[in-house]
């Protein structure tokens, strides 16, 4: 919940507070203990949440044009626009 949240030092200790008060919760040694630990690693906490949450793959390049067609047999698929896209992947930090 802390992690997820994001949660800034007066969420955190409203939150351990009131973890501490709940029926079979924890006590207020080991919310002290997460509250020291949250503060000394919750920039690399937030950021490998942030890696596990992305895609492997993500956009490098794209392309895209819209052609028309000028000759066909039949009449109705003149003027007919056709919109093709190109677009490269590649691997997240590369």
């Amino acid at each position: 919940s802390i992690a997820s949240a994001d949660m800034d030092l007066n969420q955190l200790d409203a939150f351990l507070t009131a973890q501490t008060k709940k029926q079979g919760g924890i006590t207020s040694d080991q919310a002290a203990v997460i509250a020291k630990f949250w503060k000394n690693h919750r920039i690399k906490i937030h950021e490998s949440l942030i890696n596990q949450s992305r895609w492997d793959n993500v956009l490098k390049n794209m392309n895209w044009r819209v052609d028309l067609k000028s000759q066909s047999r039949h009449i109705d698929q003149i003027n007919t626009p056709v919109a093709i896209v190109e677009m490269e992947l590649g691997k997240n930090g590369q």
